[in-house]
Parts: structure tokens; C-alpha cells; sequence
């Protein structure tokens, strides 16, 4: 991997982390298109730009994060069903669903075409509540659905939660805050897994990566926030669609 692919995987995984159409499987398309091989390396290194991301969050949700004991206590609930479903499948995960293009297409093509039926036939028909500890423990098992590369940690809990009848501008932001410590537990456990046997270049290679995630996350959180308050999640669903058949067309 070269400075140059370090920083367009940056990009990739700050514009796409928070957006419900998958970073995971954009990184891997991202990878095919560069050549870059999905080496233990490469798969650790879109891991850990995941940290770029998460301080993207942090900065702009610093007060709500240290300000809510309710808050917090919603976060735990939710994350509680991802951190064992993501330490039981780690092996799988890390060996298998992040080496398989295919999966990533399908689950992209399939997750549009959920978000698309939910927003024609569900969502105007869902009764709008206030988030607690029980739906967030359920918005937590939505979220981890996304183990599977393609499926999208945002898209997962968002339409999870909308399903559950949370307000959309807290379910978006929801799942923003989920996001810390959730990726945060992803990076940490992959650190120890790999015993940070990584040379100085690589260390290098992370850190610009992580510089441009957290850049590009930035931005494309306050985009996102500002666009769901006049449209719907459709385009998403469109522009996963396409995509997915474009993998799986090139696949076949």
C-alpha cells in the first residue's frame, strides 16, 4: 500500500462510515479498484482508520456524550449485543466475510431494496416514541447484522430503529454516537489479535489514513445531518442497488 491508496482509503472510510451504504464493502471495492490485495495488513489498516471516524464524533458530540447519564446508559444497552456477537464471530469475520467481494454486492443490493420497501410501505405508518433501554438493546442486535460486509452499521440500526419507532433525527444520531464505542472495541480487539506487529511504514500508512478518515468524517456528518431533514433514505437504497449489481455483475 502506497501513501497515495492510505489516504483514498481515508477518504472511503470517512465518507461512507456514517452514510447507510456500507464502509466495509466500499473499502473492499476500494481495494479491488486500486490493486491493492486484501493482505492481514490491508484488513487490519481498514480497521483501525475506523478511529479517525469515531474522533470525528467525538468532536462534534463532545457535550451530549459527558452530558446524559440516560444517554450513556442507552449506548451500553446497544452495544452489549454487538460486542458478543462480534467477539464470538471475530475469526469468521476477519478470515472470511472481509476477503468476499460477493457478499459485500449482495448484501448492498438486498439492504437497498430494504430501505427502499421500508420507505414506501412502513415508515410513514410507524408511530414516532422516545428512545429506551429495551429498544436499545434491540437497536443493538439490528446493528450487528453489519458483521456482514455490505450490510452497513448505519443503515442497521438506523432503519432497526425507525422500525422500533424512534424519531429519525435521534435514531441518525444514535447511531453516530454508537459508532465510538463500537469501533473503538473493533480496533482494540484487532490490535491485540495482531499483537501490533506492524513496521514503521505501516504505522505511517495508519496514521494518514486515519487523518483523512477523520477529515472526510467531518464533513460528511454535517452533510448527513443537514440532508435527512428534508428527504428520505431512498437515494441510499437506489444508489446500493446499483452497486451491488455492479459488483455482482463484474463477479459473474
Amino acid at each position: 500500500m502506497s501513501i497515495i491508496q492510505a489516504l483514498i482509503f481515508g477518504i472511503v472510510e470517512g465518507i461512507t462510515e456514517f452514510l447507510p451504504i456500507s464502509s466495509t464493502g466500499h473499502l473492499m471495492i476500494a481495494d479491488r479498484l486500486l490493486h491493492v490485495g486484501l493482505s492481514p495488513f490491508v484488513t487490519s489498516f481498514n480497521i483501525y482508520i475506523q478511529l479517525g471516524a469515531i474522533l470525528a464524533v467525538v468532536v462534534l458530540y463532545i457535550k451530549k456524550i459527558f452530558t446524559s447519564w440516560t444517554r450513556f446508559l442507552h449506548i451500553v444497552a446497544a452495544f452489549i449485543p454487538t460486542a458478543i456477537i462480534g467477539l464470538l464471530l471475530y475469526p469468521i469475520i476477519k478470515k472470511v466475510l472481509l476477503e468476499n467481494l460477493f457478499v459485500v454486492g449482495l448484501s448492498l443490493a438486498i439492504g437497498g431494496l430494504i430501505i427502499i420497501l421500508f420507505e414506501y410501505f412502513f415508515a410513514k405508518k410507524i408511530k414516532e416514541k422516545s428512545l429506551s433501554i429495551g429498544k436499545s438493546f434491540w437497536i443493538g442486535i439490528f446493528q450487528a447484522l453489519a458483521v456482514i460486509p455490505g450490510v452497513s452499521r448505519s443503515a442497521a440500526t438506523i432503519i432497526g430503529g425507525s422500525a422500533l419507532g424512534v424519531k429519525r433525527e435521534d435514531i441518525v444520531e444514535f447511531s453516530f454516537l454508537l459508532a465510538i464505542p463500537t469501533m473503538a472495541a473493533a480496533t482494540g480487539l484487532d490490535l491485540v489479535k495482531s499483537h501490533f506487529s506492524f513496521s514503521h511504514s505501516e504505522w505511517l500508512l495508519i496514521a494518514l489514513g486515519t487523518i483523512s478518515a477523520f477529515v472526510t468524517a467531518l464533513l460528511a456528518v454535517k452533510w448527513f445531518l443537514s440532508y435527512i431533514q428534508k428527504h428520505d433514505f431512498k437515494a441510499f437504497g437506489w444508489y446500493r442497488i446499483i452497486v451491488g449489481l455492479i459488483i455482482l455483475i463484474f463477479l459473474l
